[in-house]
Protein backbone atom coordinates (compact mmCIF):
# COMPACT_ATOMS: atom_id res chain seq x y z
CA UNK A 1 0.00 0.00 0.00
CA UNK A 2 1.08 3.62 -0.88
CA UNK A 3 2.61 5.28 2.04
CA UNK A 4 0.03 8.86 2.25
CA UNK A 5 2.13 12.06 1.83
CA UNK A 6 2.91 13.69 5.50
CA UNK A 7 1.06 16.64 4.55
CA UNK A 8 -1.51 17.20 1.44
CA UNK A 9 -3.24 20.79 1.52
CA UNK A 10 -5.87 22.38 -1.25
CA UNK A 11 -7.15 25.76 -1.16
CA UNK A 12 -5.80 26.26 2.50
CA UNK A 13 -7.57 30.26 3.13
CA UNK A 14 -6.99 31.35 6.75
CA UNK A 15 -8.39 34.83 8.01
CA UNK A 16 -7.06 37.48 10.77
CA UNK A 17 -10.24 39.56 10.82
CA UNK A 18 -10.31 41.61 7.63
CA UNK A 19 -6.44 40.01 6.72
CA UNK A 20 -5.63 37.20 4.60
CA UNK A 21 -2.82 35.86 6.11
CA UNK A 22 -3.40 32.15 3.60
CA UNK A 23 -4.75 32.26 0.10
CA UNK A 24 -5.56 29.19 -1.49
CA UNK A 25 -2.72 27.50 -0.51
CA UNK A 26 -1.78 24.05 -2.29
CA UNK A 27 1.36 22.35 -0.68
CA UNK A 28 2.36 18.52 -0.84
CA UNK A 29 4.92 16.83 1.64
CA UNK A 30 6.09 13.68 1.19
CA UNK A 31 7.73 11.05 3.84
CA UNK A 32 11.38 11.82 4.37
CA UNK A 33 11.44 15.07 2.61
CA UNK A 34 13.21 18.35 4.26
CA UNK A 35 10.84 20.93 2.83
CA UNK A 36 11.49 24.83 3.27
CA UNK A 37 9.03 27.38 3.75
CA UNK A 38 10.51 30.89 2.76
CA UNK A 39 9.23 34.21 1.84
CA UNK A 40 9.31 37.66 3.28
CA UNK A 41 7.61 39.02 6.64
CA UNK A 42 3.79 38.54 6.96
CA UNK A 43 3.87 36.52 3.63
CA UNK A 44 2.13 33.59 6.18
CA UNK A 45 4.87 31.33 7.00
CA UNK A 46 4.12 30.95 10.72
CA UNK A 47 0.54 30.93 10.05
CA UNK A 48 0.78 28.05 8.00
CA UNK A 49 3.31 25.87 10.33
CA UNK A 50 0.73 27.12 12.89
CA UNK A 51 -1.95 25.26 11.13
CA UNK A 52 -0.16 21.96 10.59
CA UNK A 53 0.70 22.43 14.83
CA UNK A 54 -3.07 22.25 15.33
CA UNK A 55 -2.40 25.82 16.60
CA UNK A 56 -5.22 27.13 14.55
CA UNK A 57 -7.42 25.96 11.54
CA UNK A 58 -8.09 27.03 8.09
CA UNK A 59 -11.47 28.79 7.00
CA UNK A 60 -11.45 27.49 4.16
CA UNK A 61 -9.56 24.19 2.31
CA UNK A 62 -8.58 20.57 3.23
CA UNK A 63 -5.53 19.37 5.00
CA UNK A 64 -4.60 16.05 5.67
CA UNK A 65 -1.95 15.50 7.69
CA UNK A 66 -0.10 11.82 7.82
CA UNK A 67 -2.78 10.50 5.65
CA UNK A 68 -6.00 11.91 8.54
CA UNK A 69 -8.14 14.69 7.18
CA UNK A 70 -7.78 17.82 9.99
CA UNK A 71 -11.21 18.48 11.32
CA UNK A 72 -12.43 21.89 12.63
CA UNK A 73 -11.45 21.41 15.99
CA UNK A 74 -7.49 22.42 17.20
CA UNK A 75 -5.72 19.20 17.78
CA UNK A 76 -1.93 18.31 17.02
CA UNK A 77 -2.04 15.06 15.36
CA UNK A 78 -0.77 12.10 16.49
CA UNK A 79 2.91 11.88 14.58
CA UNK A 80 3.71 15.44 14.47
CA UNK A 81 5.91 18.21 16.83
CA UNK A 82 7.66 20.87 16.59
CA UNK A 83 7.62 24.72 17.22
CA UNK A 84 6.86 28.12 15.80
CA UNK A 85 8.00 31.64 17.26
CA UNK A 86 10.65 29.73 19.35
CA UNK A 87 10.61 26.96 21.76
CA UNK A 88 7.68 27.23 24.98
CA UNK A 89 9.80 25.90 28.08
CA UNK A 90 10.20 26.90 31.48
CA UNK A 91 13.10 28.36 32.57
CA UNK A 92 13.60 28.05 35.83
CA UNK A 93 14.03 24.26 35.12
CA UNK A 94 16.75 21.89 34.12
CA UNK A 95 17.01 21.13 30.18
CA UNK A 96 16.20 17.77 31.85
CA UNK A 97 13.54 18.48 33.94
CA UNK A 98 12.21 20.76 30.93
CA UNK A 99 11.92 16.94 28.70
CA UNK A 100 10.91 15.23 31.96
CA UNK A 101 7.74 17.34 32.05
CA UNK A 102 6.86 17.00 28.31
CA UNK A 103 7.55 13.13 28.35
CA UNK A 104 5.19 12.81 31.52
CA UNK A 105 2.21 14.99 29.59
CA UNK A 106 2.55 12.18 26.82
CA UNK A 107 1.61 9.22 29.07
CA UNK A 108 2.79 6.34 27.74
CA UNK A 109 6.14 5.88 27.60
CA UNK A 110 6.56 3.93 25.21
CA UNK A 111 5.26 6.79 22.72
CA UNK A 112 8.37 8.88 23.85
CA UNK A 113 12.25 8.95 23.01
CA UNK A 114 14.71 8.51 25.90
CA UNK A 115 15.32 11.83 27.64
CA UNK A 116 18.95 11.30 27.93
CA UNK A 117 19.06 10.16 24.63
CA UNK A 118 16.99 13.01 23.14
CA UNK A 119 19.45 15.50 24.63
CA UNK A 120 22.36 13.92 23.53
CA UNK A 121 21.28 14.21 19.78
CA UNK A 122 21.08 17.84 19.94
CA UNK A 123 24.71 18.07 21.66
CA UNK A 124 23.58 19.46 24.69
CA UNK A 125 24.22 16.81 27.30
CA UNK A 126 27.02 18.54 28.64
CA UNK A 127 24.30 21.57 30.16
CA UNK A 128 21.63 19.04 30.38
CA UNK A 129 21.40 19.83 34.77
CA UNK A 130 22.03 23.50 33.64
CA UNK A 131 18.68 25.89 34.41
CA UNK A 132 17.72 26.83 30.89
CA UNK A 133 17.31 30.79 31.93
CA UNK A 134 20.77 30.56 31.30
CA UNK A 135 20.49 29.14 27.98
CA UNK A 136 21.75 31.25 24.86
CA UNK A 137 18.78 31.56 21.88
CA UNK A 138 21.21 28.99 19.87
CA UNK A 139 20.81 26.24 22.96
CA UNK A 140 17.15 27.07 23.57
CA UNK A 141 16.19 26.20 19.93
CA UNK A 142 18.49 22.93 20.43
CA UNK A 143 16.86 22.20 23.39
CA UNK A 144 13.32 22.97 21.63
CA UNK A 145 14.37 20.38 19.12
CA UNK A 146 14.94 17.83 21.23
CA UNK A 147 11.38 18.63 22.93
CA UNK A 148 10.21 17.42 19.65
CA UNK A 149 12.55 14.67 19.25
CA UNK A 150 10.87 13.05 22.49
CA UNK A 151 7.23 12.19 20.67
CA UNK A 152 9.32 10.23 17.71
CA UNK A 153 7.64 12.31 15.00
CA UNK A 154 6.87 11.43 11.41
CA UNK A 155 6.18 15.61 10.77
CA UNK A 156 8.45 17.98 12.15
CA UNK A 157 7.63 21.81 12.08
CA UNK A 158 10.29 24.10 12.79
CA UNK A 159 10.27 27.55 13.00
CA UNK A 160 13.50 29.45 12.10
CA UNK A 161 15.75 26.32 13.66
CA UNK A 162 19.17 27.85 12.84
CA UNK A 163 18.02 30.81 14.85
CA UNK A 164 21.10 31.97 17.46
CA UNK A 165 23.60 28.55 16.05
CA UNK A 166 26.51 29.11 16.03
CA UNK A 167 28.60 27.17 13.40
CA UNK A 168 29.24 24.20 14.88
CA UNK A 169 25.25 23.91 16.45
CA UNK A 170 24.27 24.83 13.77
CA UNK A 171 25.95 21.86 11.88
CA UNK A 172 25.07 19.22 14.58
CA UNK A 173 21.03 20.44 14.05
CA UNK A 174 21.34 19.90 10.80
CA UNK A 175 23.32 16.43 10.61
CA UNK A 176 20.04 15.64 13.44
CA UNK A 177 17.29 16.79 10.67
CA UNK A 178 19.29 14.67 7.61
CA UNK A 179 19.37 11.88 9.90
CA UNK A 180 15.27 12.26 10.33
CA UNK A 181 14.49 12.29 6.88
CA UNK A 182 16.86 9.34 5.85
CA UNK A 183 14.72 7.71 8.48
CA UNK A 184 11.54 8.96 7.09
CA UNK A 185 10.56 11.72 8.98
CA UNK A 186 9.23 14.86 7.04
CA UNK A 187 10.28 17.69 7.84
CA UNK A 188 8.92 21.40 7.33
CA UNK A 189 10.89 24.47 7.97
CA UNK A 190 11.23 27.88 8.07
CA UNK A 191 14.01 30.05 7.48
CA UNK A 192 15.26 33.79 6.22
CA UNK A 193 18.54 31.96 5.59
CA UNK A 194 18.56 31.20 2.19
CA UNK A 195 22.15 29.08 2.19
CA UNK A 196 20.87 27.35 5.13
CA UNK A 197 17.50 25.97 2.60
CA UNK A 198 20.03 25.04 0.01
CA UNK A 199 22.12 23.54 2.02
CA UNK A 200 19.08 21.13 3.80
CA UNK A 201 15.70 21.14 1.57
CA UNK A 202 15.11 19.11 -1.55
CA UNK A 203 11.97 21.20 -1.93
CA UNK A 204 10.61 24.92 -1.46
CA UNK A 205 7.62 26.89 -1.34
CA UNK A 206 8.17 30.07 -1.36
CA UNK A 207 4.94 32.58 -0.15
CA UNK A 208 4.26 36.06 -1.13
CA UNK A 209 1.49 37.78 0.62
CA UNK A 210 -0.42 34.54 2.05
CA UNK A 211 0.04 32.97 -1.98
CA UNK A 212 2.28 30.22 -3.08
CA UNK A 213 4.07 31.82 -5.74
CA UNK A 214 6.57 28.41 -6.51
CA UNK A 215 6.49 25.55 -4.77
CA UNK A 216 8.71 22.16 -5.91
CA UNK A 217 12.43 21.02 -6.15
CA UNK A 218 14.39 23.66 -5.68
CA UNK A 219 16.46 22.44 -8.84
CA UNK A 220 13.41 24.00 -11.00
CA UNK A 221 13.93 27.03 -9.64
CA UNK A 222 17.67 28.11 -11.55
CA UNK A 223 17.10 28.22 -15.00
CA UNK A 224 19.89 27.40 -17.58
CA UNK A 225 18.86 30.38 -19.56
CA UNK A 226 18.54 32.22 -16.48
CA UNK A 227 21.14 35.03 -15.67
CA UNK A 228 22.74 35.61 -12.28
CA UNK A 229 25.99 37.79 -10.99
CA UNK A 230 29.06 35.69 -10.34
CA UNK A 231 32.24 36.69 -8.51
CA UNK A 232 35.12 35.49 -10.35
CA UNK A 233 38.63 35.55 -8.63
CA UNK A 234 41.74 34.35 -11.44
CA UNK A 235 44.91 34.56 -11.39
CA UNK A 236 45.44 36.67 -14.30
CA UNK A 237 42.38 39.55 -14.03
CA UNK A 238 43.83 41.47 -17.04
CA UNK A 239 43.55 38.48 -19.34
CA UNK A 240 40.13 37.17 -17.72
CA UNK A 241 38.27 40.59 -18.48
CA UNK A 242 39.77 40.05 -22.13
CA UNK A 243 38.24 36.86 -22.55
CA UNK A 244 35.01 37.92 -20.76
CA UNK A 245 34.30 40.80 -22.88
CA UNK A 246 35.02 38.25 -26.32
CA UNK A 247 32.40 35.04 -24.88
CA UNK A 248 29.05 35.48 -25.64
CA UNK A 249 26.50 36.28 -23.34
CA UNK A 250 28.73 37.80 -20.45
CA UNK A 251 28.32 40.74 -19.09
CA UNK A 252 31.19 42.46 -17.30
CA UNK A 253 29.81 44.46 -14.59
CA UNK A 254 31.94 47.82 -13.50
CA UNK A 255 31.33 47.06 -9.52
CA UNK A 256 34.83 45.14 -9.47
CA UNK A 257 36.39 44.72 -5.75
CA UNK A 258 39.93 43.30 -4.68
CA UNK A 259 40.29 40.28 -2.58
CA UNK A 260 44.08 39.28 -1.23
CA UNK A 261 45.65 42.04 -3.54
CA UNK A 262 44.03 40.36 -6.80
CA UNK A 263 40.95 41.95 -8.83
CA UNK A 264 38.09 40.54 -8.54
CA UNK A 265 35.68 40.46 -11.63
CA UNK A 266 31.95 40.65 -11.06
CA UNK A 267 30.29 39.12 -14.69
CA UNK A 268 26.52 38.53 -15.41
CA UNK A 269 26.00 35.18 -17.62
CA UNK A 270 23.24 32.49 -18.25
CA UNK A 271 24.96 28.96 -17.00
CA UNK A 272 26.22 28.02 -21.06
CA UNK A 273 27.95 31.18 -21.22
CA UNK A 274 29.73 31.07 -17.92
CA UNK A 275 30.41 27.37 -19.08
CA UNK A 276 32.62 28.35 -21.81
CA UNK A 277 33.88 31.26 -20.10
CA UNK A 278 35.69 28.69 -17.97
CA UNK A 279 36.66 26.36 -20.26
CA UNK A 280 38.17 29.25 -22.09
CA UNK A 281 40.11 30.41 -18.97
CA UNK A 282 41.27 26.79 -18.29
CA UNK A 283 42.09 26.61 -22.35
CA UNK A 284 44.19 30.19 -21.42
CA UNK A 285 46.04 28.69 -18.20
CA UNK A 286 44.68 30.67 -15.86
CA UNK A 287 43.37 29.75 -12.62
CA UNK A 288 40.20 29.95 -11.55
CA UNK A 289 40.52 30.75 -7.91
CA UNK A 290 37.22 31.07 -6.79
CA UNK A 291 33.40 31.51 -8.95
CA UNK A 292 30.20 31.74 -6.95
CA UNK A 293 27.19 33.32 -7.35
CA UNK A 294 26.80 37.11 -5.89
CA UNK A 295 23.21 35.78 -4.90
CA UNK A 296 22.36 32.27 -4.81
CA UNK A 297 20.11 30.91 -7.55
CA UNK A 298 17.57 30.00 -4.59
CA UNK A 299 17.22 34.02 -3.68
CA UNK A 300 17.57 34.89 -7.04
CA UNK A 301 14.34 33.34 -7.37
CA UNK A 302 12.65 34.25 -4.14
CA UNK A 303 13.43 38.01 -4.81
CA UNK A 304 11.69 37.46 -8.39
CA UNK A 305 9.12 35.97 -8.00
CA UNK A 306 8.11 37.59 -4.46
CA UNK A 307 7.92 40.95 -6.47
CA UNK A 308 5.97 39.58 -9.15
CA UNK A 309 3.77 38.15 -7.14
CA UNK A 310 3.35 41.55 -5.08
CA UNK A 311 3.25 44.06 -8.23
CA UNK A 312 0.35 41.81 -9.33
Amino acid sequence: MDTPPAVRARGITKYFGEVVALDGVDLDVAPGQIHGIVGPNGAGKTTLLGLLLGLAVADRGTLEILGTPVGRALAVSDGVAGFVDGPGLYPSMTAKQNLTALAALRGDPTQTMNIDEAIAQVGLTDVADDRVRGFSLGMRQRLGLAAALLTKPKLLILDEPSNGLDPAGKKHVYGVLTRLAADGTAVMLSSHRMDDVEQLCSEVTILSTGRVAFSGPISKLASEDSELDYRVLTSKPAAARRIARQTHGIRLRDDETVKDGVELLIISAPIPSLDEFVKQLVDDGIAVRELAPVVSPLEAAFLALTEQQETN
